[in-house]
């Protein structure tokens, strides 16, 4: 890969995200028109694939961020006990140019973060008590410097189209294989659906949300890698962000906020499990020492190398 430097790869990002983003519309489209041909009604399908997507996403865009709040137990830090982290936060968002965004804290001893919100002007922080209890004050400014980067570079955004579209896919998937196993092809005119076809929309049923979380993954990945490159531009101290991620991946304790959903957002996978076991194409986080020898390549002066589609380094 050619050597766009950070924000040449950062744009680049947002193209190929758009273009993902596409191509999960895309999923979507041929999988409701797939289910709705089944039952005699390709168009109908469709149309009921882009409604539904269409209320999940009014209902993220407007609600999304106060919902992954209240599924975190977050609640709107207190400056009578959180006034270090909203010094941090308020420090970062000076360096990064950006408005101080909304300030929350997951009371739990685990340590992690996550940024949400659609755009800078409506973007939100959430930190466990464990991350700023845990880290010391240059880490601290570390993490946060990299949660502001995912707002910078729009990821916020991005994170909740893509789930939505990611959602919508796996509910009308479960919806459509209940459906086949329970009536089958009920309508009149088309009981005798061919087999062929039948097979072809259990097969899509089955691969679109495999296929949609594949998109999902890969693109998150690559900008979790941009942000800490995105963070360590803002603290100029990489060390401390490569210090706060290997804290953060070693600590034993169980963030028991966290859930399949919101588990994508955090810093560092908080379902250090699954982690474990997944296969990389499903990884939505690069691993933490691929991160932080990419991280300390920047203390020690050498040209780092760019960051690829997988989120692993060419």
């Amino acid at each position: 890969m050619a050597n766009r430097g950070l924000y040449g790869e950062i744009a680049a990002n947002r193209h190929r995200s758009m273009f993902l983003a596409v191509a999960l519309a895309v999923v979507l489209g041929v999988f409701g028109a797939t289910l709705g041909a089944l039952y005699g009604e390709p168009s109908a399908g469709l149309a009921v694939a882009i409604a539904v997507a269409t209320v999940l996403l009014l209902m993220s865009w407007f609600g999304g961020a106060s919902m992954t709040l209240a599924a975190s137990s977050a609640r709107p830090a207190d400056p009578a006990r959180d006034q270090i982290l909203l010094n941090v936060v308020h420090e970062m968002a000076i360096a990064s140019g950006l408005p101080v965004p909304k300030v929350y804290v997951i009371d739990d001893s685990a340590p992690n973060a996550f940024a949400t919100g659609r755009d800078p002007e409506h973007a939100v922080v959430a930190v466990t008590t464990g991350l700023y209890q845990k880290l010391d004050r240059d880490e601290l400014q570390g993490v946060i410097a990299h949660e502001l980067a995912h707002v910078r570079n729009f990821d916020i955004r991005y994170t909740t189209l893509v789930a939505v579209t990611v959602g919508a896919i796996a509910l009308l998937a479960d919806f459509a294989l209940r459906r086949m196993w329970w009536a089958g092809p009920t309508r009149s005119r088309n009981r005798d659906a061919p087999a062929l076809l039948v097979v072809l929309a259990v097969l899509v049923a089955v691969l679109a949300p495999l296929s949609a979380r594949l998109l999902q993954a890969a693109v998150s990945r690559r900008r979790e890698t941009l942000a800490d490159l995105g963070g360590a531009e803002m603290t100029r101290y990489p060390e401390a962000l490569a210090r706060a991620l290997e804290k953060i991946e070693a600590d034993s304790e169980v963030l028991e906020a966290a859930n399949r959903a919101t588990a994508p957002l955090y810093i560092v996978n908080p379902i250090k499990s699954f982690e474990k076991r997944a296969a990389g194409l499903l990884r939505t986080h690069p691993p933490t020492e691929e991160r932080t020898r990419l991280l300390r390549g920047l203390v020690l002066g050498g040209q780092p190398p760019s960051p690829t589609l997988d989120g692993t380094l060419s």
